[in-house]
């Protein structure tokens, strides 16, 4: 077995552990280092890809569709996500909301109780009949944070062989 497969296995036995909570204290300080070296592998990851112009994400990014409800402007909609982060998402939507607008945010996490904060709108890019936009979570609770962090391992666990 490669070193890579033998750090994955320990590392998604300490996943599993940290979902239970069931850490030690001194498996919670290693279980975090590892969730670092984790993220800024994928990040590192996701940067070869990147085309010319675009920017570098400072969060770990997984493109996954999760049910998003938005109210901006007093107008609500139900969407899905292209892709989530820690920090923020992005959607598809039919019309354009304004650069820097803030929007009610409901996340729904599989098996898990829905997320709500606010968001900032941080790009609009038009699409034909539509817009992609982007948007930077605002006051997203330290809880949540970590409940979404979560999910985002299992994502990119799940990207692994088991």
């Amino acid at each position: 077995m490669s070193a890579f497969a033998d750090w994955l296995r320990d590392f998604r036995e300490l996943h599993e552990r940290a979902r239970r909570g069931a850490l030690s204290a001194g498996e919670d300080s290693t279980y975090q280092a590892n969730r670092d070296e984790l993220a800024r592998a994928m990040l590192a990851a996701q940067r070869l890809t990147l085309k010319p112009g675009e920017k570098a994400r400072r969060a770990l990014r997984v493109a996954k569709a999760l049910q998003l409800d938005l109210e901006i402007n007093g107008t609500r909609l139900r969407t899905l996500t292209l892709d989530v982060s820690v920090s923020g998402f992005s959607t598809i939507l039919a019309r354009p909301p304004v650069l820097g607008e803030l929007a009610k945010v409901t996340l729904r996490l599989p098996g898990s109780a829905a997320l709500a904060c606010l968001a900032s709108i941080t790009d609009v890019k038009h699409q034909e009949g539509s817009v992609r936009i982007s948007a930077q979570f605002v006051d997203l609770p330290p809880a949540d944070r970590e409940r979404l962090e979560l999910f985002i391992i299992d994502t990119v666990l799940g990207m692994f062989a088991a």
